[in-house]
């Protein structure tokens, strides 16, 4: 009598199934930094350049403090969305520290520490927004003044708020270029996005001191200074749409640095 027969089974993989593994959490936070990422964009666009833009009228006093009492609950959404700009921000750190720490933790923490001061700066300077809605709407507040000493405050402390942000640009830039360092050496991203990052973070630092220094410039000078800071949205669209192309670990070093590395 023939020996009984066992049905064919594949035999799995391990390599294969490993790697799949191992790729697939670093793409799941990798996608989740990019979610933050797009929230923290959309809130910190619709807050400042939609919103304030239209309320803000840069050295008219009388005309900041009519157009934010006439639109007092968009004033005030706009704020919100400062706040939930300024989360998404801090929890993008984390997101992509924990993606990137085993490739750099130095570095990753340096990233860490330059959103956290960043963002920390900007939720400090919100409260400029929120005095400037106080005094252009409580008639005590304002009272308090006199109608033109009141709308001269409303319009120094949105002033202030706007210098605040863009004082903010430093850190806007200093946290990419820790983070080009760790995307160029991690292999999960395309070498030339890290380079693209590093040179974007420059571009923010050298237009905030330009902007300081010499206000007078008009705006197409700084949309030319900052053109390599584009590298955000493809890191933002490379996050969303690919994630990540390998787990993320350091690259080798190469040059002398290698030869001398122990």
């Amino acid at each position: 009598m023939p020996p009984p027969t066992t049905p064919l089974t594949r035999t799995p993989n391990p390599a294969a199934s490993s790697d799949g593994a191992s790729v697939a959490a670093p793409r799941r936070l990798a996608r989740t930094a990019g979610l933050l990422y797009l929230s923290m964009g959309v809130l910190g666009v619709g807050a400042h350049l939609v919103v304030r833009a239209d309320v803000y009228v840069a050295g008219d006093a009388a005309a900041t403090t009519a157009n934010v009492v006439a639109h007092v609950e968009l004033f005030r959404w706009a704020l919100v969305a400062d706040i939930g700009m300024v989360a998404s921000f801090a929890l993008l750190g984390v997101a992509l520290y924990r993606l990137l720490a085993d490739v750099d933790r130095r570095a990753a923490t340096a990233m860490l520490v330059f959103v956290a001061v960043g963002a920390g700066m900007i939720l400090t300077n919100l409260g400029f927004h929120h005095a400037a809605l106080l005094v252009a709407t409580d008639h005590e507040v304002a009272g308090a003044f006199g109608p033109e000493a009141a709308e001269g405050l409303t319009l120094l402390l949105l002033d202030l708020h706007d210098h605040g942000y863009r004082l903010a640009g430093v850190f806007f830039g200093l946290w990419l270029l820790p983070l080009g360092l760790l995307v160029r050496r991690s292999r999960a991203f395309p070498r030339f996005l890290g380079i693209a990052l590093v040179a974007g973070g420059v571009s923010w630092i050298v237009d905030t001191l330009v902007r300081f220094a010499v206000p007078e410039l008009p705006e197409v000078v700084h949309a030319v200074l900052k053109a390599p800071t584009f590298a955000e949205f493809w890191l933002l669209g490379y996050l969303l749409v690919r994630g990540v192309r390998s787990a993320p670990t350091a690259a080798p070093l190469e040059g002398p640095a290698a030869t001398h590395r122990p």
